[in-house]
């Protein structure tokens, strides 16, 4: 298909700089299988909920990915800005650094500077420049490895803030609470699973008092999830991987459930996509551990994902492209035109919509 087929105008003014307080009081529009649109709230996300359902939520954890530091040549020195996107091996890291230009191969960055009296070894950290890529992507061996580098990264480094919100607004100490999710567990993630950050503990309680049993997956968000999709036809794109894993015990609950006639509600497509990866021809839900990279467009065929619960999407990315391949892209071009006239805040801290999708033999094949 066309990229630009997934094209829409989004005033500024819809881009969400902070999150709703509290987070469960976001807007939330649902779009039905008809594509009728209902107005609504998190908050009411239990109503849309039949007893026997499974939610099924993404617990990685966002890791405090932008580092600020200073490149040493010589007595000259310059500031360095690092967002960390892949890891390598215990040491090195891909990032994306600015400016990156007059940046050399060998050359030493330190993030963080050790303040006099401070007991903390980890209070200062270096990085060697080990390769130079295209478009400010460089890979990084730091001084430190495994348990001891990831202790310097969380101290020294801050939320890595998507672009759109970054550019407008400093990062604040509140963004590493605000840019985490309730389920967070397992730390891997450079950009968050932004639908969860709508549950709060008490929605939860009220859904497992709906007799709706929550389910966890992993999927570690990269940076590339957000990106504009820059070649014209989709066919061209190539997708970014991600690492995720399903265990035996949540594969296998979820095929009980289904079997007895539930449904999957998917917080977030890096859920929808993970389940997607894992399950097979006939719909059941296979124990998963390594990396995706599943791109998902219109003529696809949903196997594990009923519901889709998610946040308002860029244009021309590949979560747009998946949510018009699960509800149609006409639809969910009505479905934003009726957000962005009914004011709904976009992107990751912006509002929900829910997704119910088709039952499944009436959904065409994947193509």
């Amino acid at each position: 298909m066309r990229v630009d087929a997934f094209d829409f105008e989004l005033p500024p003014e819809r881009i969400a700089l902070q999150p709703a307080s509290p987070r469960n009081s976001a807007k939330m529009l649902v779009v039905g299988a008809d594509g009728a649109l209902v107005d609504s709230r998190v908050s009411d996300l239990p109503d849309f909920l039949r007893p026997g359902d499974a939610l099924v939520v993404n617990d990685t954890r966002v890791i405090a990915a932008r580092l600020d530091g200073i490149r040493v040549r010589g007595e000259a020195a310059a500031s360095i800005e690092a967002t960390l996107v892949k890891r390598v091996d215990d040491c090195r890291w891909r990032a994306l650094v600015r400016p990156a230009k007059k940046l050399k191969v060998g050359e030493r960055i330190r993030f963080g500077e050790a303040s006099e009296g401070m007991a903390c070894l980890l209070a200062a950290l270096d990085a060697e420049v080990e390769k130079k890529g295209e478009a400010g992507e460089v890979l990084l061996r730091f001084e430190f490895a495994g348990a001891a580098l990831d202790e310097a990264i969380d101290r020294l480094g801050s939320p890595p803030l998507p672009p759109y919100i970054a550019a407008r607004r400093a990062t604040e100490e509140r963004d590493r609470a605000d840019y985490q999710t309730m389920f967070a567990a397992h730390a891997g993630a450079v950009a968050a699973p932004t639908a969860g950050l709508h549950f709060t503990p008490a929605l939860v309680e009220r859904i497992a008092a709906r007799g709706v049993k929550i389910q966890r997956v992993t999927l570690h968000v990269g940076a590339g999830t957000f990106l504009p999709v820059k070649v014209e036809d989709t066919r061209d794109h190539k997708m970014h991987a991600e690492e995720g894993a399903i265990d035996e015990a949540t594969a296998e609950a979820l095929n009980a459930m289904r079997g007895k006639g539930g449904r999957i509600v998917c917080v977030g497509t890096t859920s929808a996509r993970i389940l997607e990866s894992a399950v097979d021809e006939i719909g059941r839900i296979r124990p998963f551990a390594g990396e995706t990279s599943i791109f998902i467009t219109p003529g696809y065929r949903f196997r594990a994902a009923d519901i889709l619960m998610t946040n308002f999407h860029l244009p021309r990315s590949t979560l747009f492209m998946l949510v018009a391949a699960f509800s149609g892209l006409d639809c969910m071009q009505a479905a934003y035109r009726h957000a962005i006239e009914a004011g709904y805040r976009f992107y990751s801290y912006g509002d929900a919509c829910l997704l119910v999708g088709r039952p499944r033999d009436e959904c065409p094949p994947t193509t």
